[in-house]
C-alpha cells in the first residue's frame, strides 16, 4: 500500500529524529518542533496508521515510535531518488592537501583516505584494496560512542557482522564491480552478515590512481546518519576518480 504525502513527511521526520535522538519519538514531539498544521491527534493517527503498515514500531505502550527496516529502506532509496547528495569539499580539499607531499605512495594515501573518512561518518570506515588484499578498519572508537554498544550482546554482534563482512568480501567486490560508483546501503536483514535487525552497510567501488580497484564502505548501526554518510562516500568517490 502507498503511503500519503503527509506520512512521507512525517516518516521522514520521525527517522532523522530518531537517528539524532536515539530514542523513540512521540507524536507531541513532533507537533511540539515541527508545527505540522495538524492536530496532535492527527499525527497519532498518521503514526498508528504507519505503524500498522510496518514502517514504524512502538517498543512498549506508552512510548513514541521507532523506525523499522522498512522504515530505513523507504528512507535511503527516496533520498536517493531525489538525488540529494552534494559534494564535500571538506573530504577533497584534505585529500588534495595530502597529495601536495612529495613522499605520498598508494599504500600511504589510502591510509590517510581511510583516516579522514572514520573521522567524517557515523560507523567503522572500511577501505580494501583488491589486488593487494588489505583491508583497513578506522573508526573504532567513533562507532563505539554510540548508545547501541551499551549491550554486550550488540557488541557481539558488531564483531560478528565484521568477521561475517570479511569473509563476504569477494562477493562485495563482484558486486561493485558489476555496479562502480554506484553506492550499495544494505540495512539489517538485508543481508544475513549483518545479523537479524542491528547494522547497516554502505558500500561502493571506485578506481584508484586509475589503476587500481577499492571498495569503501561504511558499517555501522541501522540507525546512523545516511545523509551524511551517503553524501562523503559519493565526494571521495568523485575525488578519487581525479587522481
Amino acid at each position: 500500500m502507498t503511503i500519503t504525502e503527509r506520512q512521507q513527511k512525517i516518516l521522514n521526520i520521525l527517522v532523522q529524529e530518531y537517528i539524532r535522538k536515539a530514542e523513540p519519538i512521540s507524536s507531541d514531539f513532533l507537533e511540539k518542533k515541527y508545527k505540522m498544521g495538524i492536530s496532535p491527534a492527527t499525527i497519532r493517527n498518521e503514526l498508528q496508521k504507519l505503524n500498522e503498515l510496518g514502517y514504524l514500531e512502538q517498543p512498549y505502550f506508552s512510548s513514541g515510535r521507532i523506525p523499522t527496516n522498512k522504515a530505513y529502506r523507504f528512507f535511503v532509496d527516496h533520498f536517493l531518488k531525489l538525488n540529494h547528495i552534494k559534494e564535500n569539499s571538506l573530504i577533497s580539499d584534505k585529500i588534495a592537501n595530502f597529495l601536495k607531499r612529495a613522499d605520498y605512495d598508494r599504500y600511504k594515501t589510502i591510509e590517510f583516505i581511510t583516516k579522514v573518512l572514520s573521522l567524517s561518518v557515523s560507523g567503522l570506515t572500511i577501505t580494501y584494496l583488491y589486488k593487494k588484499d588489505i583491508l583497513l578498519k578506522e573508526g573504532w572508537k567513533k562507532v563505539f560512542q554510540n548508545p547501541e554498544f551499551k549491550e554486550n550482546d550488540y557488541l557481539e554482534g558488531f564483531f560478528k557482522a565484521i568477521e561475517n563482512f570479511e569473509k563476504k568480501i569477494g562477493d562485495f567486490c563482484e558486486l561493485c564491480e558489476e555496479n562502480k560508483e554506484e553506492i550499495n546501503v544494505f540495512i539489517g536483514k538485508e543481508r544475513p552478515f549483518l545479523g537479524p535487525n542491528s547494522f547497516s552497510l554502505i558500500i561502493s567501488g571506485t578506481t584508484f590512481f586509475k589503476k587500481e580497484d577499492i571498495l569503501l564502505g561504511i558499517l555501522g548501526p541501522k540507525r546512523m546518519n545516511y545523509n551524511k554518510n551517503i553524501n562523503i562516500i559519493h565526494s571521495l568517490i568523485k575525488r578519487l576518480e581525479k587522481l
